[in-house]
């Protein structure tokens, strides 16, 4: 239960590649709390942080960081130890869903469809010949492929590879954000997110979001550019492959231990059949971000979701 003297700490920016994305996202959250009369701060992740959590601590914190700072569980370890409760998944968990060779084997090992792929670091990649290795990547997954950081969010580095000429420049491209590239089976098909809350009752996946970005890659640009992109809330799914698709990102959630909300994002291929491309345990909150587009389409209030959230957060206590 919370009230309106119920302390609110929303942190956002960081120092990711994702900072602009983060302070959008933490603003349009301290907004939506503020506005149902809550007492809500925005707080950066720097060094005045501890000093504020300790002379001032708040009932609990929304973590609104993107990139590793908010999303790799390094973060959340630290309000674990300050015994500051915070909304989302556990240090652990965090950890798990950031990397995502990790993720992707978790989610195989408990028969969650996801593409096949292979985790290749730098200095193997180096080590092993460039070319060999890329020729043989090739062989065994075929073309076309898809590119990303090993850990990162927001498209940055990721890339579709159609032609193997094209293989080697989505690498370089990919080590500039990542230490390992993840070069994973590109399967055409729908994009679709599903966003997934437990205000109460378990989990539940909210209407799905299908994504169709102008130029067909769902990257940086076309995530956070308005005219880029065209989301249809729901997704244009037969009923049947919709049921498929919300069961298969619940499946996701739990696999991977998501606490409070996570955003599944998936593929649904030619004949209906929804893979699991990746678990996001922060998702965003811009205006043209997927889980406020999803909280919309279900009838609900995005302040009130977050309301919820942080009153379970309370109840839940920290460390």
């Amino acid at each position: 239960m919370i009230t309106s003297m119920t302390h609110v700490l929303v942190l956002a920016g960081g120092l990711s590649y994702e900072r602009d994305v983060s302070l959008r996202s933490g603003r349009r959250a301290l907004d939506a709390l503020r506005a149902l009369g809550l007492s809500a701060e925005l707080s950066d992740a720097d060094v005045a942080l501890l000093p504020t959590l300790r002379e001032d601590p708040p009932d609990a914190v929304v973590i609104a960081l993107h990139g590793a700072t908010g999303e790799d569980g390094s973060l959340r370890g630290v309000l674990d130890l300050c015994g500051i409760p915070y909304v989302g998944c556990d240090a652990r968990a965090a950890r798990l869903a950031w990397d995502k060779p990790t993720a992707k084997a978790m989610l195989r090992e408990a028969g969650i469809p996801t593409p096949d792929w292979v985790a290749l670091p730098h200095d193997r990649f180096s080590e092993l010949g460039a070319v060999a290795v890329l020729d043989r990547i090739a062989e065994r997954l075929g073309l076309p492929l898809m590119v990303k950081p090993a850990q990162g969010g927001s498209g940055l580095g990721a890339a579709v590879v159609r032609e193997a000429a094209a293989l080697p420049a989505a690498m370089v491209g990919c080590f500039a954000y990542d230490s390992t590239a993840l070069v994973e089976r590109f399967v055409p098909g729908t994009d679709v997110a599903v966003s997934v809350v437990d205000l109460g009752n378990g989990p539940e996946a909210l209407p799905p979001v299908e994504i169709v970005p102008r130029d067909g890659v769902y990257d940086y640009a076309a995530r956070y550019t308005a005219g880029l992109t065209t989301w249809h809330t729901p997704a244009r799914l037969a009923p049947p492959v919709a049921t498929a698709v919300a069961d298969t990102a619940l499946a996701a959630h739990r696999a991977l231990g998501m606490r409070d909300l996570s955003r599944v994002d998936l593929i649904v291929d030619g004949e209906g059949k929804p893979h699991v491309l990746g678990v996001n345990v922060s998702p965003g909150m811009t205006e043209t971000s997927l889980l406020p587009l999803a909280v919309q389409a279900a009838g609900l209030d995005l302040g009130k979701v977050l309301a919820d959230l942080v009153g379970r957060a309370v109840v839940r206590g920290g460390g």
